[in-house]
């Protein structure tokens, strides 16, 4: 019996979205929260009552670290991390992510700022993984490559991570989440790294250009032919992928569409011990689009977690990300799983 159901590394920060729809350049009032893709991803199962906790880091002393870390509880996720000094005004500190929602025809903007990031210290000699996956003993630990890419440092905590789960029996979920910045002059040592993690997973995660730009899978872009072009593109590249990553069991990727800032359209596909499985696209409407992503896997997790059939699991990601971009926060906390069925079914009405 595992102490925990999901485990995920990563470097806590805060998110100020303006008020009121404004862009930043001309805002003056911001609503704050604790984020980090990762933590987003426990989100789902934490609300729903399962075990989750967070691997991070925290700056010693910091009004920020304690916000983020009273927010986690709030959460019902579990931190694990130590407490480094700052060194200085010009030492460590969280990251801030800087992003307005967009309205209407108005996409939205995202500045990530960065610099000095605790997180980006992460190494496996932070923590007791000995316990964690022998003692305690976790179901799943999920990664993504924001993490995995956030530092030299990193890249090895989550090699590590995988090599070690998988030792373990502890099922591995890597969403490849590429980004060109965080790769620039660190291809080769990135593409090792990633591929090395994605040797060990169960569950990948990732759009047909996550696949090709992080992993080198062969295989035609689908940007230019709508979401069913997509589809295709994605299928195709994952049958290369397949034959690569033998112990993988899973693979699945969002398909997004955007009408305008708040309305897209939204789905989901997924190869599943070799059958394919589709949410298809319908139209959603968004209040703030960041994390829907991270949502959608997170109701996926949850799904597996609790033992549902495939099908059904792929639902509940497809649900997640749509109630995700319902709120001002980038994650999704359902009251209860019949929350999540809600949206699925397209029942909003009143329930008293």
């Amino acid at each position: 019996m595992s102490k925990y159901d999901l485990v995920a590394p990563s470097s806590m920060g805060v998110r100020i979205t303006p008020e009121g729809f404004r862009p930043v350049h001309i805002a003056q009032n911001y609503f704050m929260h604790a984020t980090s893709a990762e933590s987003n991803v426990l989100n789902i199962p934490a609300s729903l009552g399962m075990k989750t906790k967070v691997l991070t880091a925290f700056v010693k002393d910091s009004p920020i670290a304690a916000f983020i870390k009273n927010e986690l509880s709030r959460r019902h996720i579990e931190y694990e991390g130590p407490d480094i000094a700052q060194d200085g005004p010009w030492g460590l500190r969280h990251q801030f992510n800087i992003a307005d929602s967009g309205y209407g025809a108005r996409g939205p903007r995202v500045w990530n700022d960065r610099a000095g990031e605790v997180g980006r210290m992460l190494e496996s000699g932070f923590y007791d993984l000995d316990r964690l996956f022998t003692a305690d003993g976790v179901r799943i630990i999920h990664m993504s490559g924001l993490i995995a890419a956030l530092s030299p440092q990193t890249a090895a905590f989550c090699m590590e991570l995988a090599r070690l789960a998988h030792g373990a029996g502890t099922k591995v979920c890597f969403d490849l989440n590429y980004r060109a910045s965080f790769w620039k002059g660190r291809e080769k040592e990135l593409r090792d790294a990633f591929s090395a993690i994605a040797a060990a997973a169960d569950i990948l995660v990732g759009n047909e250009e996550d696949f090709q730009l992080a992993l080198g899978i062969s295989g035609p872009k689908g940007d230019e032919k709508g979401l069913s072009g997509k589809t295709e593109s994605f299928k195709t590249v994952i049958s290369d992928a397949e034959k690569r990553y033998p112990n993988v069991s899973v693979f699945a990727t969002t398909l997004r569409e955007a009408i305008d800032a708040n309305r897209h359209m939204w789905g989901a596909v997924m190869l599943a011990e070799g059958q394919w499985h589709e949410a298809p696209p319908r139209e959603i409407s968004v209040l703030d689009r960041i994390g829907g992503g991270d949502a959608f896997v997170s109701g996926l997790l949850y799904g597996i977690l609790k033992g549902c059939g495939y099908e059904d699991c792929i639902r509940l990601g497809w649900a997640g990300g749509a109630m995700a971009v319902t709120a001002w926060e980038d994650y999704a906390s359902p009251a209860d799983e019949e929350a999540l069925w809600s949206i699925w079914n397209g029942n909003a009405r009143v329930r008293r």
